[in-house]
């Protein structure tokens, strides 16, 4: 007998030594952060948000304050509205001190947004944009205001075509142009024009457990999807003690009902969603099959010209061949004529010359 196994259809783990067994750890279910509603119920409670924040950016945050929410939330009332998004994306805003690796402390704003596509680039830039023109954003240094640079983190459920990487970190460079060697100073300036960027490609997390980070982001693993979709099964021993805050808090979500209802909800709008889409790409598909009809019916009609254009051509050609061969008969008969009337010519000359002949010979 192994001296472990994993039951899944008991929740456990156990351990098999020698004539008893020792439960060791259970599975645990919990609600799918891939929701809006379980995100904002994970990102509520602060201690786990500044977890999660800290293991992305790798920088300690200290104090991680929510920004108004008013518009994050796109896609509710759709139905109401009769809107069809382009992209639905759920996005928190916050004010955050971070402490460096320096061992100084710097503000600043963390732009976070959750989506399942990366296709609507312009609302992404928009969002981005309403940070950089809020002029709030700042923070009094003496007599200073300085600009709080920001932040962005993106939850993609679909890759960006960057495959088999689940996290990727964009950070701009500051370069002398001349030796192209990294300047490691820092400047307040740059820092308020520039952002970093991190982004989490959740398909791409699978199994993947190299470090610490892909470790706390495997809760957003949809291959531990259950039978519902609402429902993720993890392993508790498979998360280090500091993160176990944030797979109870998505156990507490499992099981609190008004979450469960806002998943159903959130199901049937995109339900909806994607109902409104196939009549729409249907749509287009029917209008697309219009125009080709329509394209292929001036095609017919360009060449049912060409045609008798052709056709055309070739009754001219045929025209100018008959008239060709009427000037090349009419030339063969000038020619004909022309000689007759040099022999004729010559018959004359020869009678004139018998004429004088004659004439000399009388005299």
């Amino acid at each position: 007998m192994p001296p472990f196994v994993h039951c899944m259809k008991k929740k456990c783990i156990f351990v098999f030594l020698e004539s008893h067994i020792v439960k060791i750890t259970k599975i645990m279910e919990i609600a799918n952060p891939i929701y809006d509603v379980v995100f904002k119920y994970l990102m509520e409670d602060n201690t786990v948000a500044k977890l999660l924040v800290s293991s992305i950016i790798g920088e300690e945050v200290v104090s991680l304050e929510p920004k108004p929410q008013e518009h994050t939330r796109e896609k509710d009332m759709v139905k109401d509205k009769g809107e069809i998004p382009n992209l639905t994306v759920y996005r928190l805003d916050f004010s955050a001190k971070i402490k460096l690796s320096s061992g100084e402390y710097k503000v600043i704003i963390i732009e976070m947004q959750k989506a399942d596509f990366p296709s609507d680039i312009m609302r992404f830039r928009r969002y981005l944009g309403e940070q950089y023109i809020d002029s709030g954003n700042h923070v009094a240094n003496n007599e200073e205001v300085d600009a709080m640079q920001i932040y962005a983190i993106y939850f993609l459920g679909k890759e960006l075509g960057i495959y088999d990487t689940p996290v990727l970190s964009v950070s701009p460079e500051v370069k002398d142009v001349s030796t192209g060697k990294i300047v490691g100073a820092k400047s307040k300036f740059i820092d308020g024009l520039n952002h970093q960027s991190w982004i989490v490609q959740i398909s791409c997390l699978k199994e993947r457990r190299r470090n610490e980070l892909e470790r706390l982001l495997s809760v957003f693993d949809q291959s531990n999807r259950t039978s519902d979709n609402h429902i993720l099964n993890v392993w508790e021993a498979d998360f280090p003690e500091k993160f176990r805050p944030v797979v109870r808090r998505l156990k507490g979500a499992a099981s609190n009902s008004k979450v469960k209802k806002q998943m159903k909800e959130e199901d049937e709008i995109f339900r909806y969603l994607r109902d409104v889409a196939r009549i729409e790409a249907n749509k287009a598909l029917k209008e697309k099959d219009r125009e080709i009809k329509e394209r292929d019916q001036t095609i017919e009609e360009r060449d049912q010209t060409i045609e008798e254009k052709d056709k055309t051509i070739e009754e001219k050609d045929k025209t100018i061949e008959e008239r060709d061969k009427e000037i090349e008969e009419r030339d063969k008969e000038i020619k004909e004529r022309d000689k007759e009337i040099e022999e004729r010519d010559k018959e004359i000359e020869s009678m004139q010359k018998e004429i004088e002949r004659l004439k000399a010979n009388l005299n």
